[in-house]
């Protein structure tokens, strides 16, 4: 979509007038959080005047299409950064340009007060308890308690703060944050500002 908009030299605007899809819809295609219903496809083709075919080839030269890429990850290869709330471990960082961070964090925090301001960065995140519980604090939703084997999947960019429940004194968790960000790594690492050891 952004190679067939950037060789028209259109806006996303001027894309958006001319195919009849909102502009918010096109973003979120170009940026591959969603994916248009072959209707649509066909209204895009029909209306730019361009081939179904053109839709579906490859991304143009400043896209990167990585395939066959693989990472281990081992808690002894993770990259550690010990905060007053966290410990995290960053797995999986040999490789660049990843479109997920995987983590696993230990949990210190027994509340939002001595955990502070919520966090907020780009993406989504999902978080699955592996030992202990935890209460997941959000800026729009009522508090919920997760027990091992749960999970819940929210908008990173919503103010968020995991603590340990009442009777537990630490709890370990698998993270997965992801974003269309080329910098999610670097905002995940400013997030630690100067707390980092």
């Amino acid at each position: 979509m952004r190679g067939i908009r950037s060789r028209q030299g259109w806006t996303l605007k001027e894309m958006s007038v001319k195919s009849g899809i909102p502009v918010s819809t096109l973003s979120k295609v170009e940026h591959d959080r969603l994916t248009l219903s072959y209707d649509k496809l066909q209204q895009l083709s029909r209306r730019l005047n361009i081939r179904m075919s053109d839709l579906f080839a490859e991304g143009s030269d400043d896209v990167p299409r990585v395939t066959g890429r693989r990472s281990l990850g081992r808690m002894s290869q993770a990259v550690r950064v010990n905060t007053p709330n966290y410990d995290y471990n960053y797995l999986c960082t040999d490789l660049r340009r990843k479109l997920m961070i995987p983590l696993i964090t230990r949990i210190r925090a027994h509340s939002t007060d001595e955990f502070g301001d919520l966090v907020r960065h780009p993406g989504e995140e999902f978080i699955y308890v592996i030992e202990g519980r935890i209460v997941v604090h959000t800026e729009f939703y009522d508090p919920v308690v997760l027990d091992v084997g749960e999970g819940i999947y929210i908008d990173s960019q919503m103010g968020h703060a995991y603590v340990v429940a009442d009777g537990y004194d630490e709890a370990l968790v698998l993270g997965v944050c992801s974003s269309a960000d080329d910098g999610l790594m670097d905002s995940l690492m400013n997030l630690h500002g100067e707390a980092a050891a």
